[in-house]
């Protein structure tokens, strides 16, 4: 069944489930362990393979002529990352970086291709994760056209909650993780300032605390994902 888009959707950060060829391949591809910050790979690199998290947190971004940097997926273990250059083989379309410290396993694209000649199935695998992250991006583009300021930033909170946080009470949670404001706004696709405008109403609200420390805590997740549902 095909999943229709609500704009208070969320977008899942695992694939599609790996055809048992594709998981055989990358059980013996070479393993690379990526300190948090460290960047996996840049807009631009050639796309030489791609990887599979094991372990960590990867964030996706793409950088506007000016500078400008969006962060287009955050992805968590089991993602697949990098298979569009598999297709393709074109250059990198966006940079990876690390936001934990991460384990991955690599596929080069002739190990691949060696394997689609054997194994046909494998490529129908990949066709499928890209077909996944194509209705992401269709989720993306409808939250970015329909939603307002503060339900693009609540869900930005929220998706970090999938990935990084944890409970502490019934409707609170806490984001374990540094996520500044610069970051926040550029997965929400708004301004920084809009952000500080936002978070500083909730924070009146006793909504989301924030202070010295550079986590977020989360205090009332059911109005959170109301505030999600605001269209613009």
């Amino acid at each position: 069944m095909v999943k229709k888009f609500k704009v208070d959707s969320l977008p899942s950060g695992a694939p599609a489930a790996l055809s048992s060829q594709l998981f055989e391949l990358f059980d013996v591809a070479r393993v690379r362990h990526l300190k948090a910050g460290g960047v996996l790979f840049a807009a631009g690199n050639p796309g030489d393979g791609c990887y599979r998290l094991d372990q960590g947190l990867l964030k996706v971004m793409v950088t506007s002529t000016s500078g400008e940097d969006r962060i287009v997926a955050v992805l968590g273990p089991g993602a697949v990352v990098g298979e569009l250059a598999m297709i393709d083989q074109m250059p990198r379309s966006a940079s990876v970086v690390a936001l934990r410290d991460s384990v991955l396993r690599f596929i080069s694209r002739e190990a691949y291709e060696k394997r689609v000649l054997a194994y046909p199935e494998t490529k129908q695998a990949l066709l499928e994760i890209l077909a996944f992250r194509l209705r992401q991006a269709d989720e993306e583009l409808a939250a970015a056209t329909f939603l307002s300021v503060k339900a693009r930033v609540a869900r930005a909170l929220l998706e970090l909650a999938e990935f990084l946080g944890k409970p502490s009470g019934p409707q609170c949670i806490v984001l374990d993780e540094k996520i500044s404001h610069a970051d926040l706004a550029a997965m929400a696709g708004v301004a920084r300032e809009n952000v500080s405008r936002v978070l500083g109403e909730w924070r009146r609200r006793n909504l989301v605390l924030t202070g010295v420390s550079p986590r977020y805590v989360l205090n009332d997740i059911a109005a959170l994902e109301r505030e999600m549902k605001e269209a613009s």
